[in-house]
C-alpha cells in the first residue's frame, strides 16, 4: 500500500496573488494525489479556489509528516511559516511575492516546474545555522526562551535613551557600549537587519555568529563575525535604565529589564530549506541586490 504523501501551504494574508498563486499550486499538487494541509486563518479563501478538493488543517497540534511547507509571499511570511516548521524540522519552500526576497527559492513567474520537481522529489535540503535564544532574569532564571532565523536584536525601547549593554563571549568579557542597541545574527540574517547595520555578508553555508552593535558610542564598536560555537551573553547594565526589549526575527518579543541577562547559542535545531536548482549564493546576491558584474568604466 502506497504512503500518502502531503505537503503544507502557507499563504501571505493579505496578498491576492499570493491566494491566486497558492489556489494554483494546490489544484496542480492534488490533481498527483498528494494531499494538502493549509492554515485555518486562510482555509475558506483558498477552498472558494479550489472547489472539490480536500484541504486538510495546519494547526499548532497537527500530527502529521510533511514533505515540506510551502511559502507564498515574501521573507516575512517565510519567517511566519519557519514558527511553525523550524521546531518540526520540516523543509521550507518559498515562492517570491514580495520584494527582496532572499529566503525564497522561486519567484512568482517561475513556479510553472514547481509541481512537477515536488511530484518527483527533484529538490534538495539545504541546512542553515539558527539560533537559542535564552532571557534570565537578575538571579538566574529563564523568563524567556525563542529561537532566531535571521537574528536577535537587543533594542531601547525609549526614542530618548541609550541602553547601556555589555557582552561576553565564551565567560569572557568583549566590551561595554552606550547604544541603540545589540544584534546577534545568523549568516542568513547577514543579508537583513544586520546588513542594514553594516555586517557583513556571511555566506549561508559558513557556519558562524554575527555580532553587530547598533550606533554605539564608543571608539570599537564594529561587526564582528564569531565560532558558531559561541556563548554570547548580553546584558542590560547601568542605573536607572527604562529597559529594553529582546527581539527574535523582529517578531517575537520580551521586554527585559537592568540587570537581566540575554544569552545566545546556535540551537540544536537547523532551518532546512527545499531548493529545486543548485544555484550559487554569489549569483543569488549579484540578482537580489541587481549589483553591477561590469565596471561603470567598460572594462577599460
Amino acid at each position: 500500500m502506497a504512503v500518502e504523501r502531503s505537503v503544507g501551504v502557507w499563504v501571505h494574508p493579505a496578498r491576492p496573488e499570493a491566494l491566486e498563486a497558492a489556489a494554483e499550486f494546490i489544484r496542480g499538487i492534488s490533481a498527483h494525489g498528494i494531499v494538502c494541509y493549509l492554515e485555518p486563518y486562510r482555509m475558506e479563501a483558498i477552498a472558494s479556489l479550489t472547489p472539490g478538493i480536500e484541504l486538510r488543517i495546519l494547526g499548532a497540534d497537527t500530527d502529521v509528516d510533511l514533505e515540506m511547507l510551502t511559502v507564498f509571499g515574501g521573507d516575512g511570511t517565510i519567517l511566519s511559516a519557519a514558527a511553525w516548521a523550524h521546531p518540526r524540522g520540516v523543509p521550507l519552500l518559498g515562492v517570491n511575492l514580495g520584494h527582496v526576497g532572499f529566503l525564497a527559492e522561486l519567484e512568482a513567474h517561475e513556479t510553472n516546474s514547481l509541481v512537477d520537481q515536488i511530484v518527483a522529489r527533484d529538490y534538495q535540503v539545504e541546512e542553515r545555522l539558527t539560533l537559542d535564544v535564552v532571557v534570565l532574569d537578575k538571579i538566574g532564571t529563564v523568563m524567556w526562551r525563542s529561537f532566531a532565523i535571521n537574528e536577535m536584536s537587543l533594542e531601547k525601547n525609549a526614542r530618548g535613551h541609550m541602553i547601556e549593554a555589555s557582552v561576553r563571549v565564551d565567560e569572557d568579557d568583549l566590551s561595554a557600549w552606550s547604544c541603540d542597541g545589540v544584534l546577534v545574527s545568523t549568516p542568513t540574517g547577514s543579508t537583513a537587519y544586520a546588513f542594514s547595520a553594516g555586517g557583513p555578508v556571511i555566506w549561508p553555508d559558513v557556519f558562524a555568529i554575527e555580532l553587530v552593535p547598533l550606533l554605539a558610542h564608543a571608539l570599537f564598536a564594529k561587526p564582528m563575525v564569531l565560532s558558531p560555537n559561541s556563548v554570547i551573553v548580553l546584558e542590560l547594565t547601568g542605573e536607572g535604565q527604562d529597559g529594553a526589549l529582546v527581539l527574535c526575527d523582529g517578531r517575537r518579543e520580551m521586554a527585559i529589564e537592568p540587570d537581566w541577562k540575554v544569552r545566545v547559542t546556535k540551537h540544536d535545531t537547523n532551518l532546512r530549506l527545499a531548493r529545486l536548482v543548485k544555484q550559487p549564493f554569489t549569483t543569488r546576491l549579484v540578482q537580489k541586490f541587481e549589483l553591477p558584474t561590469h565596471s561603470w568604466r567598460g572594462g577599460a
